[in-house]
């Protein structure tokens, strides 16, 4: 459905955002995004649009993205199974490989293009540069995915200084040269808290932390870390949410303000997440108590 919109109206529509983003000016916004947002074409340029706003309206947004579906068709391509533990793909050296060439190829400067062709200026990044992601192997069973032991973002600010939306691939490595797949929910985490930036948004395919997660309109739109151990006693959280929400406890316990598990299949999240009171998903905080508004 298409409607008009006069000239005043897209002004007041500006003049009502306008605090929002004097919130926000100057500060480290990072976006984990993947899942169905990336796959809908649509979307994706929508996502790609958004970021590009935020951006030029002085939020330091870093772009940090997955990419499991296309993994999973190259493997395919390739004649290898893709097989899953815990939720992890388990990736033997050629996989690895795949998996560097699809997320820090491929799918990086896919999404470093559509920025551009948006307006906007962006850089790609691996966490393999600048051996911005560290590493060792996770579990033997699973090959070379990754558990991460150090994060240098220093890559990550020199891009922003310059005036560049960067552009993280969640690839690492260890001393040895070994290249590491990396989970991106924890990658995020891991670089939000390293930035300490103001807001974590983790672009997802659900509405958020559900109660009952057959009814959407069961959400839980605000939670604190004391919430979410309850919520996992309680079984609440469970199965795929369990551990986007460790993430998230991972990520303010790293230093981040706010995290926020976001609809990415809704138009425009990003900006009425950021730029309304509305809001969207469910945010997590350390403690609801703390009155705080960064």
């Amino acid at each position: 459905m298409s409607f008009e919109i006069s000239n005043a109206q897209r002004a007041e529509i500006l003049t009502e955002a306008l605090p929002y983003m004097q919130k926000y000016y100057g500060k480290t916004v990072v976006i984990k995004y993947g899942g169905n947002a990336m796959i809908n074409e649509e979307l994706k340029l929508q996502v790609m649009s958004d970021i590009v706003l935020l951006h030029l309206v002085g939020v330091k947004v870093v772009l940090v993205h997955g990419g499991g579906p296309e993994i999973t068709e190259m493997l395919g391509k390739v004649g290898k199974e893709t097989v899953f533990v815990d939720g992890l793909r388990v990736t033997d050296k050629e996989s690895a490989e795949i998996v560097q060439m699809v997320l820090a190829g491929k799918i990086n400067k896919n999404l470093v293009n559509l920025l551009q062709q948006n307006g906007g200026r962006a850089i790609g990044l691996s966490g393999i540069d600048g051996h911005m992601i560290s590493a060792e192997m996770k579990n033997p069973k699973l090959g070379y995915v990754g558990k991460i032991t150090d994060v240098d973002v220093t890559p990550i600010k020199d891009v922003l200084e310059k005036g560049y939306i960067p552009v993280v691939s969640t690839v690492g490595c260890d001393s040895e040269g070994n290249v590491y797949n990396i989970n991106a929910d924890t990658a995020a985490a891991y670089i939000a808290g390293a930035m300490q930036a103001s807001r974590l948004l983790m672009m997802t395919d659900i509405e958020g932390i559900l109660r009952d997660r057959n009814d959407p309109t069961s959400l839980i739109p605000y939670v604190d870390l004391k919430d979410t151990e309850e919520l996992f006693a309680s079984g609440v959280i469970s199965g795929g949410m369990i551990p986007k929400v460790e993430c998230c406890v991972e990520a303010i316990n790293h230093g981040v303000k706010k995290v926020i598990i976001l609809d990415g299949r809704v138009s425009h999240s990003l900006l009425v997440e950021l730029f309304t009171d509305e809001g969207a998903g469910t945010m997590v905080v350390k403690d609801k108590n703390d009155d705080s508004k960064f």
